[in-house]
């Protein structure tokens, strides 16, 4: 099934306006992860309080952030669990400690919180945890290594069924990526969880699943059209898996987009990673890794060139000598 009929588009000739594009949004998500907010983390990797409490009524989480804050309750976050008719919620609380005096005291602020408003005695404490700094710390340790092996065993398994240049290229992609999304959920200033490293690590397998389909189908096109430039080949390849791209990835993003929009709280975070990520995988593919193919060959090209020309002049001088 196709989107598209033919198309000619020439995308290699708008590589600046994506190079802009991405340094832009990039330097800008590096900044603020520097200077402005950080990579805000939630309190799966810094540690803290987890509360849960169940209401014999319907309330929104604004009603307990509101009560919250009124109390004076700092780094609080309030999460809805499984459908709205459970009217259950998380209420996470930042924490520097780990031991049960941190826990009793984050209780007792909740619950004095929610006995001084409006939902006194219209809930049930379902229990109360905590996640101690260190956990956190080995949790984002954990987080790191898993996404740098997945981005090293994809580097060596297209080295091996392509050619080392096109790992290079998908590679690079998928960490434009991450940096990317992690760029704009600094920007935005939202927390990342564990969910959005899960979200993380499915969106730098979906991209590199993208750039593999377009690489194969440069390879095949390589075969057949051996007079084209790599450009035009490129342009060639791009234009006809269009169709698939468009077609999975729309699908793809009208689901994540659905899960953001309704899926809660508890799924914002995770959501959030892949409404970015199906975006800027599908865009990598086209204006990063494709790119990077035919700037190295061209530069391959030019080497080339100017060793047979170097050869040549040589040939000349030996001529003249003789």
């Amino acid at each position: 099934m196709e989107f598209f009929g033919e198309v000619n588009i020439d995308w290699m000739a708008k590589k600046w306006y994506f190079l802009c594009f991405s340094l832009v949004v990039t330097v800008a998500g590096i900044l603020s992860m520097i200077f402005w907010h950080g990579i805000p983390r939630g309190v799966d990797f810094t540690g803290g309080t987890l509360i849960t409490v169940k209401f014999n009524e319907p309330v929104h989480e604004d009603m307990i952030r509101s009560a919250l804050d009124k109390a004076g309750v700092k780094d609080e976050r309030v999460q809805g669990i499984g459908p709205a008719s459970n009217n259950e919620f998380i209420i996470s609380l930042g924490q520097s400690s780990a031991d049960e005096k941190a826990l009793d005291k984050g209780k007792e602020e909740v619950f004095k919180a929610l006995n001084n408003s409006p939902l006194a005695g219209k809930y049930v404490d379902r229990g109360s945890s905590i996640v101690g700094p260190q956990v956190g710390q080995q949790l984002r340790n954990q987080a790191l290594w898993a996404t740098l092996y997945s981005l090293l065993g994809m580097l060596i398994y297209l080295a091996f069924r392509f050619e080392f240049i096109y790992g290079v290229a998908a590679v690079v992609a998928v960490f434009h990526d991450t940096i990317f999304t992690l760029g704009v959920f600094s920007l935005t200033n939202t927390e990342l969880s564990l969910t959005v490293i899960a979200a993380i690590l499915t969106l730098i397998g979906y991209s590199m699943n993208d750039t593999i389909v377009v690489f194969d189908r440069i390879r095949e096109n390589a075969k057949i059209m051996r007079r084209e430039s790599m450009r035009e080949l490129v342009n060639k390849s791009i234009n006809q898996t269009l169709s698939r791209t468009i077609l999975t990835s729309g699908l793809t993003f009208l689901t994540v987009i659905s899960l953001y929009l309704f899926g809660g709280e508890v799924l914002h975070g995770f959501s959030f990673a892949l409404v970015i990520g199906i975006l800027i995988g599908t865009y990598s593919s086209i204006a990063v890794a494709a790119p990077m193919l035919v700037a190295y060959q061209g530069s391959r090209a030019a080497r080339q060139g100017r060793l047979a020309e170097s050869k040549a002049q040589e040939k000349r001088r030996d001529k003249v000598r003789a």
